[in-house]
């Protein structure tokens, strides 16, 4: 019995990790539960032994998404002083690798434009998302000894938003290259942050 259920839960687990890069590639409107469970090795049938219904398994794939996130973000950063830790999470996220891979990158940008659509479960997954992420940056800037962290956070949290998503918009390969790294010196010059001084350790 015990090997039947931990069976169920690594091939749920499976699905969703195949559900989390179509949802960032595509929107929710366009994941087909038949396609994901295809890719997955299952019948379209077996989908509602594990979710009952497409807008659970739509909220539970963000909120996968957010989780794995914010473990793969404590790996990054684990041992580094707070200001060196948030500019190692702003150059990873305000970068050409994320720009260019929506279908691994944060779902705040890929999927910002489809909330108004959406289910409340699915919105209130979303939001459960960003508001991880505005209290991660804050404790990062009140470890660093900023004052005001937590109104300072969701604003350097919307900068990093837009700053990716303009990228993605604009056609120019040369421009976009040009917006991401303007966003990243401003944003870290805006906490106090420069490159220099981080190379040269002058920066806790």
């Amino acid at each position: 019995m015990r090997y039947a259920e931990h069976h169920k839960q690594e091939t749920r687990e499976r699905v969703l990790r195949i559900a989390a890069r179509d949802l960032r590639q595509n929107g929710p409107d366009k994941v087909v539960i038949a396609d994901v469970m295809e890719a997955a090795g299952l019948t379209h049938g077996g989908f509602y032994a594990h979710f009952k219904s497409k807008d659970v398994f739509l909220a539970e794939t963000l909120d996968g998404i957010f989780i794995r996130a914010r473990a793969k973000t404590r790996e990054m950063v684990a041992g580094l002083p707070p200001r060196h830790a948030l500019a190692t999470y702003i150059d990873n996220y305000v970068s050409v690798a994320h720009r260019d891979h929506p279908e691994s990158g944060c779902p705040i940008v890929a999927l910002n434009s489809d909330l108004p659509r959406q289910s409340q479960k699915f919105r209130d997954a979303f939001d459960r998302g960003v508001r991880s992420l505005v209290a991660a940056l804050a404790g990062w800037l009140a470890d660093a000894g900023e004052k005001q962290a937590d109104t300072l956070a969701p604003s350097i949290l919307s900068a990093m938003v837009g700053a990716v998503a303009l990228s993605r918009a604009v056609s120019d390969r040369e421009l976009s290259d040009e917006l991401l790294k303007a966003a990243r010196d401003g944003i870290k010059l805006r906490i106090g942050i420069t490159d220099a001084a981080l190379s040269q350790g002058k920066i806790a």
